[in-house]
């Protein structure tokens, strides 16, 4: 995985408007089919764990909990978020192939 690029990405998706952050928010897009990759703060709390990783297993998105909640926040430039979702699939595409390297 190339860390590094990863997040680059993420704050370029967030640039591009391609990104949501927020327990909510990214709820919302995964029920609504519109979230391709969920990111998960590997620090998040067991109810925001428990909620983002059965709904992710329910819709059948990509969870990666590869992340801290810092290391996500730097690369979006936001404070305090634990859950990420691209919402692009050629954006999710491109970070899916990074992280699997």
């Amino acid at each position: 995985m190339i860390r590094n690029r990863v997040l680059q990405n993420l704050g370029l998706c967030k640039k591009a408007k391609k990104l949501v952050s927020g327990e909510e928010f990214v709820l919302e897009q995964i029920k609504s089919n519109k979230a391709y990759i969920v990111f998960l703060a590997n620090d998040a709390g067991k109810n925001t764990t428990k909620r983002i990783t059965d709904k992710s297993s329910f819709y059948e998105v990509r969870l990666s909990t590869d992340f801290s909640t810092d290391e996500l926040n730097k690369a979006i430039g936001t404070e305090n978020r634990k859950v990420i979702a691209i919402t692009d699939k050629n954006f999710s595409k491109m970070v899916i192939n990074q992280l699997e390297k």
